[in-house]
């Protein structure tokens, strides 16, 4: 399914859904094409009605909203997919950052996108892509993991689950348990682990606390406000596990056994989805074989 640019679609007669991002603390990273979004469209969806409306009465602006979060999406969708229907526009925005991102709209988005409405993002801050660029952490890779259980076991079970993970980690926390999920992070992954926080993103607080774990728990435990403000977490990946002969040998003779029956890329790729290994290096070591080296 093909969908059109924002402006021709709504020439169609049917409205369109925004997704729009709004300030994660200050205020002055609202986009002008955010605020002009804001003034076009005939309702604004909010998680939070009275959080958004405070920052509607900044801009000046006065719109119909209704609430829509993660205890009423299901109900309410319906009601906005009807308004598009009706050729009227909508805005979904979250209380801060990009809507989608550990916020509700996922239903939404997915039942517009089935139903042929023209969905826009309006793009602008987002806390896990702010923090990453001011981290120092490699950010080639990285895994988004959203907010980890509340509870400890889970806490424990879904971090060693990501142990070995080479990627950098990327997770949300609450300043309720922030030290409780750091002394997890270390109890799992050991206290030698890169960690890298984000507290209070853009705002007069801001501050960053980089190190070891067992380092970062420290500073945050010493901080009187250590345990104020939302949290990005982020964790360096594991090192990883150098190939032993044993595992070369059986790659090998995998690559050797398949490229009997089919071609090079194929191999590589079935291979890799098998071991974990890089197409790339596969194919590479797969033309070495079949060329007799």
């Amino acid at each position: 399914m093909v969908t059109k640019h924002a402006d021709k679609a709504q020439a169609t007669g049917a409205g369109v859904l925004y997704i729009v991002a709004t300030p994660i603390g200050n205020l002055d990273d609202l986009s002008t094409r955010a605020v002009k979004t804001l003034a076009m469209v005939d309702l604004i969806a909010a998680e939070d009605t009275r959080h958004s409306g405070r920052l509607l009465q900044h801009l000046g602006l006065h719109k119909p909203m209704m609430a829509l979060h993660d205890h009423n999406e299901r109900d309410q969708h319906s009601r906005i997919l009807a308004e598009l229907g009706a050729g009227r526009s909508v805005a979904l925005i979250s209380d801060a950052g990009t809507p989608l991102i550990s916020d509700p709209g996922f239903i939404l988005v997915r039942e517009a996108r089935v139903q042929g409405f023209q969905v826009s993002p309006i793009p602008g801050a987002c806390a896990l892509v702010a923090a990453l660029s001011a981290s120092g952490l490699p950010t080639d890779r990285f895994q988004f993991i959203g907010f980890l259980p509340a509870k400890g076991s889970g806490r424990r079970s879904v971090l060693e689950s990501l142990q070995a993970e080479t990627s950098t980690l990327v997770l949300y926390e609450s300043p309720h348990r922030i030290t409780n999920t750091i002394a997890d992070v270390i109890a799992v992954m050991g206290a030698g682990r890169e960690l890298v926080l984000g507290r209070e993103l853009t705002k007069a607080f801001e501050t960053f606390y980089c190190g070891t774990a067992e380092h970062v728990l420290a500073e945050l435990q010493q901080d009187p406000h250590g345990s104020r403000g939302e949290f990005v977490v982020m964790i360096h990946g594991a090192t990883p596990e150098p190939d032993s002969e044993q595992t070369t040998l059986e790659t090998d003779r995998l690559l050797t056994i398949l490229l009997t029956e089919l071609p090079v890329k194929t191999v590589a790729k079935m291979v890799a989805e098998i071991t974990g290994r890089k197409k790339n290096e596969l194919y590479h070591r797969a033309l070495q074989l079949k060329s007799g080296g």
